[in-house]
């Protein structure tokens, strides 16, 4: 351990401030932010860190404090402006119309007898700048509408729309939860897009099975003539009746795909550029343009000139300022879970436990995913879950010399776990569909999230064993 710390008393001092964390987000008024404050000031104190900044003899400052200021601005410095952008993309996705004018162009791509593709790739899509809970209100009447016109059940395409929203929202950047989980390992965001995007397909795919095979007939509901969803007896999709939905007042499809398009195509002439060395002349200018904060930027330009050039200039301001409201508290704790990164750094407990855990025949990545896990399960939020598996983590996977990609998407994963009664998602999904009995919500939703869990914890192993 560095500077005469016990790594056996940080190790302690890591246990004890976790099970404070967890005590205070679940039994008291502690908010999330101030909760993982707590938490690493207590593991420092107890660890044995400096109470006061000393400076080492290499000129470095070296203290709880320290650790604290440098881990909160270290991690908000690589992915806040990031966050602010999305999150004020997402706003105006959701105000215009945007959202539902890429589900109505997704219908008309995949068909009939293809509505929960159509419903899953529209969440897929809509929920990278949308916040997933929001993404589902807006987009429910949609899935209402075709249940209505197809007789296929409310309750089975809402859980495919519901599916295709968390996945992406809990494993793609530039939503908040996966950025933070790459400013604290320190990955480039463009690479992590590209390889969650993949990972995302096959967990789709197993809930959308489960939503047609299981959900839509178990559960058969669809809306009546008055607009409410009731239980009727089964019977076949009608796909010749013909439907169509109100799309006048929607911005076009290629205005409303655009604000994606840009930063999603710049971001990958940058990581495509960079991986192969071609970075300088004109290349130079777009790998500039492809950085992160500079791609997701010029999307919201896009979107505000393009999406929001009906809106009159109050409406614009305050609608963007409503999502700058949103990103404060989950900018807040992204940087909490960088501060207690941070102390385990500084401390060597990282270097500690990775030591410790190279001498066991467990994989270092089983850690994040273990972590991430059961914060998901214990507190129900998915960004909390996520930022604290990575704060506790990173350091010791980089310190282990283990793949950070791997480890930044082991926890993400594990955010996705049986999502019940702590999670605002499984409310509002449940709610949205008029599921109101428990045992009936528990099978919806937990089981559906725990679908995409399973997939993505196969898909960590097998990773695992080529990366």
């Amino acid at each position: 351990m560095v500077n005469g710390l016990s790594g056996e008393r940080m190790l302690i001092g890591l246990a004890i401030g976790i099970a404070v964390l967890i005590f205070l987000v679940l039994k008291t008024k502690v908010q999330a932010f101030l909760a993982l404050i707590i938490c690493t000031i207590l593991v420092g104190v107890i660890g044995g860190m400096p109470l006061v900044n000393i400076t080492l003899e290499d000129g470095k400052t070296f203290g709880i404090i320290n650790s604290v200021t440098t881990g909160f601005g270290g991690t908000l410095g690589s992915i806040g402006i990031i966050i602010g952008f999305g999150v004020m993309m997402g706003q105006i996705f959701e105000v215009t119309g945007a959202a539902k004018r890429m589900a109505l162009t997704f219908l008309k791509l995949f068909g009939k007898k293809k509505e929960e593709e159509a419903l899953a790739l529209t969440g897929f899509i809509v929920s990278i700048p949308i916040f997933c809970d929001s993404g589902f209100v807006v987009l429910a009447p949609i899935a209402k509408a075709i249940s209505k016109a197809t007789k296929k059940s409310f309750i089975g395409l809402g859980v495919a729309l519901a599916a295709g929203l968390v996945i992406t929202h809990s494993l793609v950047p530039p939503t908040p939860g996966p950025l933070g989980v790459c400013g604290i390992f320190g990955i480039d965001v463009g690479k992590f897009i590209l390889m969650t995007i993949l990972l995302a397909i096959p967990m789709s795919i197993a809930c959308i099975a489960y939503s047609r095979m299981v959900l839509s007939k178990k559960y058969y509901r669809i809306p009546n003539d008055e607009g409410e969803v009731v239980e009727m007896p089964y019977q076949e999709p009608d796909y010749d009746n013909a439907f169509s939905m109100e799309s006048s007042d929607l911005p076009g499809t290629f205005a409303s795909f655009l604000p994606l398009l840009v930063p999603i195509i710049l971001i990958l002439i940058n990581t495509v550029a960079t991986a192969l060395g071609k970075t300088t002349g004109a290349m130079e200018i777009l790998v500039f343009l492809g950085q992160p904060i500079v791609a997701v930027g010029l999307g919201l330009v896009v979107a505000i000139f393009g999406l929001g050039k009906d809106l009159d200039r109050h409406t614009a301001i305050s609608e963007m300022e409503k999502g700058m409201m949103s990103a404060g508290i989950i900018m807040l704790v992204t940087g909490g879970g960088g501060a207690l990164g941070q102390i385990i750094k500084d401390s060597g407990l990282g270097t500690f436990m990775a030591e410790g855990l190279a001498q066991t025949a467990i994989p270092i990545v089983i850690l994040p995913l273990l972590i991430s896990t059961a914060m998901r399960f214990i507190q129900g939020s998915g960004t909390v879950a996520m930022t604290t598996a990575a704060s506790i983590s990173a350091p010791i996977i980089i310190a282990a010399g283990a793949n950070p990609f791997l480890g930044a998407v082991a926890c993400c994963v594990g955010s996705l776990f049986f999502g019940y009664f702590n999670d605002s998602y499984f409310w509002v999904v449940n709610r949205t569909l008029g599921v109101s009995e428990a045992k009936d919500q528990l099978r919806v939703w937990s089981v559906t999230s725990t679908i995409a869990w399973a997939v993505g914890v196969v898909e960590v192993l097998v990773l695992n064993i080529f990366m």
